[in-house]
């Protein structure tokens, strides 16, 4: 998506939702100018950015998420680390095995209405990410991410 896609996007959204501009190893400029802009308000990445390139982000003001695939990677200086699993595939990860994390954390990788409680017992994370798992054959379905929201505002 292009950054005036995205500033078109932003404009349409409540002043007071959040958004986040997801990026796999993208140039130093181009995420300080999606932030800049008024686009997005945190950065998500999920390629191999480094402890440095995060604190640049971090000293712009933007909240940055940095993205592990093993809860063994927690140790990031990123306001937020995101595990998942499978690098955005949909696939579950043991939730019953996962070391009690002590720091702000998201939850992602397979999350549907009939898992979140669990993983969100289990897990205690701070946010919850779902994507797939509110798809059918691969496009979002409303129903579905209406029942999840439902589900789980009720966990709280």
């Amino acid at each position: 998506m292009s950054l005036n896609e995205a500033l078109k996007l932003r404009k349409q959204l409540d002043s007071n939702i959040p958004t986040v501009g997801v990026f796999i190893d993208a140039p130093l400029a181009v995420m300080k100018n999606a932030y800049t802009s008024g686009a997005i308000s945190y950065l998500q990445l999920h390629g191999n950015e480094s402890e440095e390139t995060i604190k640049t982000l971090q000293n712009m003001g933007s909240n940055v998420i940095n993205v592990v695939h093993h809860a063994s990677n927690l140790k990031s200086i990123a306001d937020y680390v995101m595990l998942d699993s499978s690098n955005g595939l949909g696939i579950t990860p043991d939730w019953h095995h996962l070391p009690a994390i002590h720091r702000p954390w998201i939850l992602a990788g397979g999350l549907t209405n009939t898992n979140i409680a669990e993983a969100v017992a289990l897990t205690h994370p701070s946010i919850v990410d779902v994507s797939s798992g509110v798809e059918t054959d691969g496009i979002k379905d409303l129903h579905k991410i209406t029942e999840i929201i439902n589900t789980a505002h009720n966990l709280q």
